[in-house]
């Protein structure tokens, strides 16, 4: 029996990018559902579980950013915001919805595709044999279950904001450069791109309750990267990769 192919929802209001998309998509392999708005595309999320989402912005009935909060209500599915304005607000107001990806029209198709399937790639978690429990305080990452909580409780981590969170704990103690984490979580063609990880750690810190101003986990080092403070002594913990390579050397 053949392979279901992974379903990909396209919502913009113009017909013609729709078409455009849809069809590369298509030839690339993927199924495609289209949406003219964000009503429609909250709706079809809700009933049909795709695995990607491209969401324009600037749309009628509902916009994009509306969309994205709606569908992050009951959805952890990856969202592209497709957007015209290329002004940095306007990307972090997309990041900060819940989006995982943006791309700024004009767009090529072919990095459009590109970027469709390196958020695919990047949400697929490998196969792993049972792993050790990291614990810091009243966190804990228990990687063979892919499950994070805090003080017993578990939190629902988005598969961008999990690798981010694996990625400096297994390396606690250590500065893991800007590069090193856009390199490792998002992909090569990512370097320079501050402000999605800048966005990403920020909305991870707010689901830890982690504050950034004083925080018990996740500290900056100004211009350099993050570190994951290190565990005290009495915490056991494991330092195991978790859907995520070594970290790049520069």
């Amino acid at each position: 029996m053949a392979l279901q192919k992974s379903l990909i929802v396209v919502v913009d209001d113009d017909p013609g990018i729709l078409k455009l998309v849809s069809l590369n998509l298509q030839l690339e392999g993927f199924r495609v559902l289209t949406a003219a708005d964000g009503k429609e595309a909250v709706q079809i999320v809700h009933d049909e579980h795709p695995a990607l989402v491209l969401l324009d912005v600037m749309m009628p009935v509902m916009d994009g950013f509306q969309a994205c909060e709606r569908i992050r209500e009951f959805s952890e599915v990856p969202i592209i915001m497709l957007t015209a304005k290329g002004a940095i607000e306007d990307v972090v107001r997309g990041l900060d919805t819940g989006a995982d990806d943006y791309v700024v029209k004009p767009f090529s198709i072919n990095e459009l595709v590109a970027r469709v399937k390196a958020v695919l790639h990047r949400t697929k978690f490998p196969q792993e044999m049972p792993q050790p429990v990291f614990a810091s305080e009243d966190l804990s990452i228990d990687f063979a279950q892919h499950q994070v909580k805090i003080a017993d409780a578990e939190v629902l981590l988005p598969p961008t904001e999990y690798r981010i969170l694996c990625l400096l704990a297994r390396n606690a103690g250590r500065v893991i450069t800007h590069e090193q984490l856009l390199t490792e979580v998002w992909g090569r063609e990512y370097r320079g791109d501050t402000h999605i990880l800048q966005v990403a750690v920020a909305r991870l810190r707010k689901r830890l309750g982690d504050d950034p101003g004083n925080p018990r986990f996740i500290a900056t080092r100004p211009g350099i990267g993050y570190t994951f403070k290190k565990p005290r002594e009495d915490s056991p913990n494991g330092t195991v990769a978790c859907g995520a390579t070594q970290p790049a050397q520069d």
